[in-house]
């Protein structure tokens, strides 16, 4: 994805991106030229910053591209003028080796400038085109986030803030996939409330993708696991028993009584749960069974005419499933 979304933007000067370090202004001009900068290289170069002793601004480049190729030039100065890791301490933030000196308080400078005057608010306009730009929701885990969220997450952002260039109203929101294996067996272990720890988590997570500048509509985020959205999953459910689409069927499982839960095949490795490696049955059990075949006509079908990467509408085609039987005539004698 992240080679798709940015393989779409030639290369620039760097002029370019040295106009850019010494805006300031979120309205200014400048941004218009971001999506012309080293695009390519820019989510693997933010993926350092991340990680890296050598933290260099995010926000104080006014979208992720000049985020991240703008970072990158700033980390190969320091880099070559460091000393080797193990030999020299990091530098104290703001400190300049060889390279421009950066205030990190810029960050929170724009951030809370963001955030006061509602810069990634989601508006509507008579007449405007818009554009829907959504992420993949995190699981929100107690280890936090790992250098695959951002990587992912720059592309969209930069999409994102591509379309509100153009003029376009685009809604670009952040919420949390948050039901989750991990937080029941912390619960069960501890005997601490699932929706504790999962708030906790929630909160670590947002403050770290905050950190990043991300220009996210935070007064759109939500979680899978909360009520008014839990509602409408409900909804849905009753929609589909109410059509005869969801019944009870004895179906054969992988059944691991030791986290007391049915696995998907990506969860076993080598007979056992790939958390807590305890041992996994197949074993015969009545659940509840959605009916997709018998939407499986229309469902591909309705793909037909979307402007979808081929790649994803292959995916889309086979989880559909559809199949017809073939024919065969044998001839006889007599």
């Amino acid at each position: 994805c992240r080679q798709r979304f940015l393989g779409r933007f030639p290369a620039s000067s760097s002029s370019s991106l040295r106009s850019a370090r010494r805006c300031e202004h979120p309205g200014s001009p400048l941004v218009a030229s971001s999506m012309r900068t080293r695009s390519r290289r820019a989510a693997v170069s933010l993926l350092g910053l991340i990680g890296g002793a050598h933290a260099t601004s995010l926000s104080h480049f006014r979208t992720p591209v000049f985020a991240a190729a703008g970072a990158r030039r700033c980390m190969q100065r320091s880099f070559r003028a460091a000393a080797p890791a193990e030999a020299a301490a990091p530098p104290a933030a703001g400190a300049s080796k060889g390279g421009v000196a950066y205030d990190l308080a810029i960050e929170a400078k724009w951030q809370a400038h963001w955030e006061a005057h509602r810069t990634f608010a989601t508006r509507r306009r008579e007449g405007k085109q818009k554009k829907y730009v959504l992420d993949m929701f995190p699981y929100p885990s107690g280890a936090g986030l790992h250098v695959g969220h951002p990587e992912g997450y720059t592309a969209s952002d930069i999409m994102a803030r591509y379309w509100r260039m153009r003029d376009y109203d685009v809604l670009h929101p952040m919420g949390w996939d948050s039901f989750g294996l991990p937080a029941e067996q912390h619960a069960m272990n501890t005997g601490t409330h699932p929706e504790v720890t999962t708030k906790e988590n929630i909160a670590n997570f947002k403050r770290q993708l905050r950190s990043l500048g991300f220009s996210y509509d935070w007064e759109r985020e939500l979680a899978t696991t909360d009520v008014g959205y839990v509602k409408w999953t409900q909804w849905i459910f009753l929609k589909l028993f109410e059509q005869g689409l969801a019944f009870q069927d004895e179906k054969p499982v992988n059944w691991c009584a030791g986290l007391g839960t049915v696995l998907a095949n990506e969860e076993i490795i080598d007979g056992l749960s790939e958390r807590g490696g305890f041992p996994v049955e197949r074993k015969p059990l009545r659940q509840w069974v959605l009916k997709i075949t018998a939407l499986a006509d229309r469902l591909a079908a309705e793909l037909d005419g979307l402007d979808w990467p081929e790649g994803t509408m292959t995916m889309q085609r086979s989880w559909i499933g559809r199949a017809e039987g073939g024919g065969i005539a044998f001839a006889t004698q007599g």
